[in-house]
């Protein structure tokens, strides 16, 4: 019995196919929907400026930051992290595979390339955003396994870091970046992060512990985990506040509380859920709040951005 053969030209084109058909299984591991649950950092830097900047600039910030440079950190924690079940933004994540880390560098190139047409300044803030999200996910380094050193570096380089990069990113001054006002409302943001960060592990607490990463939502357990979120974010609130009357800006302080009503009234539900039942602290519940403070937040910001 003869072997079917292909003429070389088609087993080309059939390679090319199945090349492109691993990339695109890959491509959802990038979870770009879920990098836009980070907005609210990059409208709540904008915001906090009062001086005006280029719309245009701070479209292109956007574009670098969450359709690029977080997409390429979610498909790098992916590729180590190897989930079986769901993930920020993925009920079912696909198998990882090498595409996978092919795409990550591209995104990667792409970020810092696109970063330097805005700034040097702004580039370079963007590879060390790259560098040490690598090292949180990289087997060698894994600074996930360690819960507060974790916590430590998520909570200041995706909260005051990329405040403060938001703005380099804008073109806005140095004088305007280092007043002592600005940098409360970076620290308010890193509040914020410390009180949602926990929150977005409460339901991997089995992949976690499968792994051998001491995330900090596991050593506090499903109920400490919503302890400290609520500390966390009353905190972040009361700077906030402070920091608002302290720039004579009650309006903005009224838009924000408006706003974000419903995420309190959310996350106090969900608390008390998972007070009775510690079950309530899944995938569909963690999803469901991420989406609303994430969007209730954005608009309050982009609120203060018309007054």
């Amino acid at each position: 019995m003869h072997q079917l053969t292909f003429p070389p030209p088609l087993t080309r084109i059939i390679n090319d196919y199945l090349s492109l058909t691993k990339y695109k299984n890959a491509f959802p591991l990038l979870r770009i929907p879920f990098s836009v649950y980070l907005m609210p950092v990059f409208w709540f830097g904008l915001s906090a400026l009062r001086e005006p900047f280029s719309p245009w600039r701070a479209v292109g910030v956007f574009v670098v930051l969450h359709l690029l440079a977080y997409p390429a950190s979610n498909g790098y924690n992916s590729y180590y992290d190897r989930d079986e079940g769901s993930i920020g933004g993925l009920r079912t994540p696909p198998k990882v595979s090498a595409e996978l880390l092919h795409l990550v560098w591209l995104f990667d190139a792409l970020a810092v390339l696109g970063g330097w047409l805005l700034s040097p300044a702004f580039a370079g803030l963007v590879a060390v955003y790259l560098l040490v999200s690598k090292a949180y996910s990289y087997e060698g380094i894994r600074l996930k396994k360690y819960p507060l050193l974790s916590t430590a570096v998520v909570v200041v380089f995706q909260g005051a870091y990329t405040f403060l990069m938001t703005q380099v990113g804008v073109g806005a001054d140095s004088v305007q970046i280092v007043a002592p006002d600005n940098l409360l409302l970076a620290l308010v943001s890193s509040l914020f992060l410390a009180g949602s960060y926990p929150l977005t592990q409460v339901y991997q607490h089995a992949e976690d512990a499968r792994r051998g990463d001491r995330t900090l939502s596991l050593r506090l357990g499903i109920r400490g985990t919503f302890v400290f979120a609520g500390l966390a974010l009353a905190a972040g609130a009361g700077l906030l506040a402070y920091t608002y009357l302290r720039r004579h800006e009650p309006t903005h302080l009224l838009l924000f509380l408006v706003a974000t009503g419903p995420v309190v009234w959310l996350f106090g539900r969900w608390a008390w859920a998972v007070w009775q039942d510690e079950a309530a602290a899944d995938f569909d519940r963690t999803m469901r709040m991420n989406q609303v403070s994430s969007l209730c937040m954005s608009l309050a910001f982009a609120l203060m951005l018309l007054f």
